[in-house]
């Protein structure tokens, strides 16, 4: 019988060979120039080696004051295509795809010197304050995010995804937990999609392959965002062409979360009925049955494993034989397969 785990699945130009997407995690493992080095040339070939279809390299800093942490990835300069390139050369000698998360961490960065956000709220008692974001400042960041999109094409990448969960940047835009603007980019919820919205429409000039967007659907915060408040982005992202909404949930402002196997899967299957997009879903997803599930009844369109795919590199391999379907061993492993 076929498993849906491991169908193909097309979007735009892109054919991954299976469901099964890497999610992007950082590594803090760059120098503080923002390249690429060995540990990420060993870290994600080696889940292409275990037949992961498409791999989402890790939070990549479109800005240097936008990095999480100063041992972030960086794509703020023409000089970190080369060591992209390399590493999108050795994960597609494997036959997986390769996409790249593009992000800005906004108040959450721990680096030293001025952070920026849309709003001069720091996130907690721990953190800095950050600097409120200027006309020019927002205008530098969109156009930042669209260098970094160009420069992922040069690299070879076959996928953008742009980093809107979890309390950074663009998310602090569209919360109004954390967005307190009022100018355009502030306000009412067009306002405080605008931002999103410039950067999609400037990237769309130099990029025209798959773009997924991560949201947090959830802000867990009575004034905060729903996940009826994502669809209705979501309907409006489809329509700047976006493919696939990774859907995540929190970290936007302190908030204690109950977190179970799939516990985010509700999130993402409401946004796929109620927008008409298709969805990844993420968040505890740990066996290969609960993904076949997750798939057969139509609640998600990929399954996006993080700290599995930590554990084991050879998920898929492990899931092929627990859902008795074969998956293709890469010729090297064939004895061990």
């Amino acid at each position: 019988m076929a498993r849906k785990l491991f169908e193909p699945y097309t979007i735009k130009n892109m054919t991954l060979k299976n469901r099964i997407v890497m999610s992007p995690m950082c590594m803090y493992s760059a120098e503080t120039d923002g390249k690429v080095n060995d540990w990420h040339l060993v870290h994600y070939p080696a889940r292409a080696v275990g037949q992961v279809g498409l791999i989402i390299v890790e939070a990549t800093a479109v800005t240097p004051e936008g990095r999480i942490s100063e041992h972030d990835l960086g794509i703020w300069g023409d000089d970190h295509i080369e060591g992209f390139q390399k590493l999108v050369s050795l994960v597609k000698a494997h036959e997986a795809k390769i996409g790249i998360q593009l992000a800005h961490a906004g108040r959450k960065s721990e680096v030293s010197g001025d952070i920026l956000a849309p709003t001069a709220l720091a996130f907690d008692e721990t953190m800095k304050t950050p600097k409120e974001m200027t006309a020019a400042d927002i205008e530098r960041t969109i156009k930042a995010f669209a260098q970094g999109a160009r420069r992922a094409k040069e690299a070879g990448f076959d996928l953008i995804e742009l980093h809107g969960a979890h309390g950074y940047l663009i998310n602090e835009f569209l919360s109004p937990l954390t967005n307190h603007r009022e100018d355009e980019y502030g306000g009412n919820k067009e306002n405080r999609l605008r931002f999103l919205t410039e950067i999609i429409r400037e990237i769309k000039n130099v990029w025209n392959g798959p773009l997924f967007v991560r949201v947090s659907a959830n802000d867990y915060h009575e004034n905060g965002l729903t996940v009826h408040d994502y669809s209705e982005i979501a309907k409006h992202l489809k329509e700047l062409g976006v493919d696939l909404i990774d859907v995540s949930s929190g970290a936007v402002v302190p908030a204690k979360i109950s977190t179970f196997p799939g516990y985010q899967v509700p999130l993402a299957e409401t946004i796929k009925h109620e927008a008409g997009i298709p969805v990844g879903a993420v968040g505890m997803i740990i066996s290969p049955l609960q993904a076949e599930e997750i798939l057969r009844n139509e609640r998600a369109d990929l399954i996006f494993l993080g700290r599995e795919l930590l554990r084991d590199p050879y998920w898929p391999l492990r899931a092929s034989k627990e859902l008795r379907t074969e998956v293709k061993a890469p010729i090297q492993y064939e004895r061990g397969w």
